[in-house]
């Protein structure tokens, strides 16, 4: 959410095919900001690119200077209302890292092999698709 990375990071939407919204749960700043990286998301970036928020420092205690700022169920919501899966995280302690970064990895893996199948509405197929993978005899594009 830092002002000074918001320019170069437009770049980076357009080819994106995963994008992590991450907040600290001990920062409601931080919250606050992802409404802000919706939008960004929203005017940059595919219409179909798997999203999920993770709400960091899940294994904050109850001291005062780390004192937990957003709840597990005001992270739930916001996840809702955006239709995105959400988890509470712990880089410091490795709670849900590994779940997060394969659940997104699944979720586009299986975006891309349920697109890459699918015809175009004209009737030809999409690109990065290969109708003749695996048939020796067909003989297709510029150099096959």
């Amino acid at each position: 959410g830092q002002e000074r990375f918001r320019t170069i990071t437009t770049a980076y939407y357009r080819g994106a095919m995963g994008i992590l919204l991450v907040y600290d749960v001990t920062n409601e700043g931080t919250f606050e900001s992802i409404t802000g990286w919706m939008r960004a998301i929203e005017q940059h970036a595919s219409d179909t690119v798997n999203k999920v928020l993770l709400g960091n420092k899940a294994d904050t205690s109850g001291s005062l200077a780390n004192a937990r700022r957003v709840s597990t169920e005001q992270g739930q919501k916001l996840a809702n209302e955006h239709g995105l899966k959400f988890f509470e995280t712990s880089a410091k302690n490795d709670i849900n890292v590994e779940t997060a970064f394969f659940t997104i990895a699944r979720d586009i893996k299986l975006r891309i092999t349920t697109t890459a199948a699918q015809p175009t509405p004209s009737g030809g197929m999409k690109i990065g698709s290969n109708p003749n993978k695996g048939d020796a005899t067909k003989k297709g594009g510029c150099c096959g």
